[in-house]
């Protein structure tokens, strides 16, 4: 080992000046929580899906027996 003790680990915050009571402090971590659980962003453009594009299949066209041509 590398001269830690095992099991001690870093706060994630530390209060430096002031003296914040439990509600600062619960809003405080819930920011820095909700900040670093947020997706991060890329610059790649997004992709719109093609799923609900009308040239994935041909219009329905109404009339007799319609309904049968209505899969192809």
């Amino acid at each position: 080992m590398s001269g830690e003790t095992v099991g001690a680990e870093q706060p994630l915050l530390r209060v430096v000046r002031g003296n914040p009571d439990d509600t600062e402090l619960a809003v405080l971590t819930a920011v820095v929580a909700a900040v670093a659980a947020a997706p991060v962003q890329t610059d790649e453009p997004v992709v719109p899906s093609r799923w609900g594009a009308p040239q994935v299949r041909q219009p329905l066209r109404p009339g007799p027996g319609a309904w049968r041509y209505s899969f192809r």
